[in-house]
Formats: C-alpha cells, sequence, structure tokens
C-alpha cells in the first residue's frame, strides 16, 4: 500500500514537472443543436489553471459558466451537446480526444466535481456512505473495510458529526448543508488534482455558505488541489480566489489578478457586475445599481461586441466588430474597444 503511494506521488511529481500547467482549455467551443437552432453555449473559450490555484468563473446565468466545467469533465449531455472544437490539456493529454473508458478512469479519481445541486445529484435511495464509497472502490481498489474507514474519515473531515452513525443514512435524512457536505466529501474521495466546484453554496443560507467556502478553501489547501470556483457571487470569488475569469454569453471578457479585477476593471460589463454588489461606505437609501436589459440569445449570435445592447460606453465601431481579448497590463486582459490604449475611456 504504501509503496503505491509512493509510486503516485512519484508520477504526479513528474507530471507536474512536464507540464506548465495543470488545466489548460484551448479555443473551446461546446455547442447545443436544437430545433430552433445552434445555441453556443461556450464559445472559442481559453484559460489555464495552475498547480494548487483556485481560478473563479462568474459572470450572470447562462453565460456558459457550468458548460464549461461540464466540458473539462465531458458531461455535457450528448445530444444535444457537443464539444465541437478545441482542446483540453489536463497536464500532458487532450482529455477531449480520450476514449470513454479512459476519461471515467480521470474523472472522479483526477477531477472531482461539486454539483450545484446536492438533492439532484444524490441517488435517494442509496445510503451516503455506499455513494461516497462508490468512487473509492471503483478507483482506489481498496477493500470494503478500508473503503468504509476512508469515507467515515472524509465525513469527518468535512464536518459531519457523527460520521460512524450517519455513514448508513439517506439523503432525505441530511440539511442542505449536510448534503452539500456528502458531495464535497464525493468529489475529494479520490484526492483529486482539480476540483470544480459549480456553485456549490446556491440556497444554503449566509452562515452555511461561509462554512462550505471554508471548508473547500482548507480541504484544497490540505489536499493541494487546483479549484475552478464558478459563481455569480463577486464577494465570494474575491475571498476565495487567485484570479477571476469573467463571462458573458459564452466568451471570457475580462481575465486578471483579484486586485485587477477589482481595483481597475477594464470592461463595462464587470463595472455592472461590481456596481450592483452593495457596500458598506453607500449612504444609507441609495439603490443597488442594475445591468439594464438581459444578455443576448445564443442562436446566431452577430459578429459584434455581445454586450453593446446593454452598455452604456457603446459607440459605432462597437456595433461592427467584436473586440478581441487584448492585453491591458501584464496578466490582465479584457475584450473591449473603450478601454484599449486607443479607446475613449482612460
Amino acid at each position: 500500500m504504501a509503496e503505491n503511494l509512493a509510486t503516485e506521488v512519484r508520477e504526479r511529481e513528474a507530471k507536474k514537472a512536464k507540464a506548465e500547467h495543470l488545466l489548460d482549455v484551448r479555443n473551446l467551443s461546446t455547442h447545443f443543436f436544437t430545433p430552433d437552432g445552434v445555441v453556443h453555449a461556450v464559445d472559442d473559450v481559453s484559460f489555464t489553471l495552475g498547480y494548487g490555484e483556485t481560478l473563479g468563473l462568474v459572470g450572470e446565468s447562462g453565460c456558459g459558466k457550468t458548460v464549461t466545467a461540464l466540458s473539462i469533465s465531458r458531461l455535457v449531455p450528448d445530444p444535444p451537446g457537443k464539444i465541437v472544437s478545441g482542446q483540453i490539456f489536463f497536464e500532458d493529454q487532450d482529455i477531449v480526444k480520450l476514449p470513454g473508458d479512459a476519461m471515467r478512469r480521470l474523472r472522479g479519481k483526477d477531477i472531482g466535481f461539486i454539483f450545484q445541486d446536492p438533492v439532484t445529484s444524490l441517488n435517494p435511495t442509496l445510503t451516503i456512505g455506499f455513494q461516497i464509497a462508490e468512487s473509492i472502490r471503483q478507483h482506489m481498489n481498496l477493500p470494503s473495510r478500508a473503503a468504509k474507514d476512508r469515507v467515515v474519515e472524509l465525513l469527518s473531515k468535512v464536518g459531519i458529526p457523527r460520521p460512524k452513525d450517519r455513514y448508513g443514512d439517506y439523503p432525505h435524512q441530511f440539511s442542505g448543508g449536510m448534503r452539500q457536505r456528502v458531495m464535497i466529501a464525493i468529489a475529494l474521495s479520490c484526492d483529486p488534482k482539480l476540483l470544480l466546484a459549480d456553485e456549490p453554496t446556491t440556497a444554503l443560507d449566509v452562515t452555511i455558505q461561509a462554512q462550505i467556502l471554508e471548508l473547500i478553501q482548507r480541504l484544497s489547501d490540505e489536499f493541494k488541489t487546483a479549484v475552478l470556483l464558478i459563481t455569480h457571487d463577486l464577494g465570494i470569488a474575491a475571498g476565495m480566489c487567485d484570479r477571476i475569469n469573467v463571462m458573458y454569453a459564452g466568451r471570457i471578457i475580462e481575465t486578471g489578478s483579484v486586485d485587477q479585477i477589482f481595483e481597475n476593471p477594464r470592461m463595462p460589463y464587470t463595472w455592472g457586475l461590481l456596481d450592483s454588489l452593495p457596500r458598506l461606505d453607500d449612504r444609507r437609501g441609495n439603490k443597488l445599481r442594475t445591468i439594464e436589459g438581459l444578455p443576448p440569445l445564443l442562436i446566431n449570435v452577430p459578429d459584434t461586441c455581445r454586450f453593446n445592447p446593454r452598455c452604456n460606453y457603446t459607440r459605432d465601431q462597437c456595433r461592427e466588430k467584436e473586440p478581441s481579448l487584448t492585453s491591458r497590463e501584464e496578466g490582465h486582459e479584457a475584450r473591449c474597444w473603450a478601454t484599449q490604449p486607443d479607446g475613449w475611456i482612460p
């Protein structure tokens, strides 16, 4: 057992030395083919994620965040969805080209996924102990007794009291926060290198949200796991992430460090997201600002700035051609005509 663990550690270190990034997404496009037309849910998206790094993926509902994560884990329902182009390098292999059996060996072991809604993700007819142990039995080849001990250890780590007694309980016997902890235990059961967390605190009260986020951060530090955190809450991203990608209408429209995004945003959409947050220094009685309008339909998207119908700074150039993602400073890029060096906003 110890020899196998030592061998796995050596293999991980060798792969880490060979690969510059743990995850390297290049020009990823995922479309859904519907009777009304082709939905460009993720359209030419590129980003990297380093070992042990936490990257935030933020934006309004429907902008492509969850489909990006499903594409990385190869869980896009087919039909109607399909990865139509691009590459997803996980260490030194393009997982888009992996056959189904190889991807199943990778998913769960090296890539963990915390789904948004534990109620629909957990099987109500199976005990939580069985559901956590399933991945352990498949990927770690542990005997039943050792697998159960591992499950009890995980339940304790995620803060579930009396883990031995709760091993045989069913999902309906847990509260919403406890079910989310079970989902985290499943995702971390095989010590994955990458954790995809899809809005893990949705529908939880503020106190439980803080506990879940602190738990993810602590376990990420303990297991040295990289995290792709999907959220619409910029406050959560500010407290959890090293870098942030802002998505809109299937595209990444701004990317940078947390300090760059919050202190010097260079895209009007990002300004709108930040302006919609409540501030402690606001005067009493001030109303929260909103972004007027709705995101565009992602069927037959025009080759112009996708945010221009809702933007207060739009000009003729914005209606003629879509800007590319260009550098504003080192490590900071934005997709906007207005904030480019020859634009009209300083």
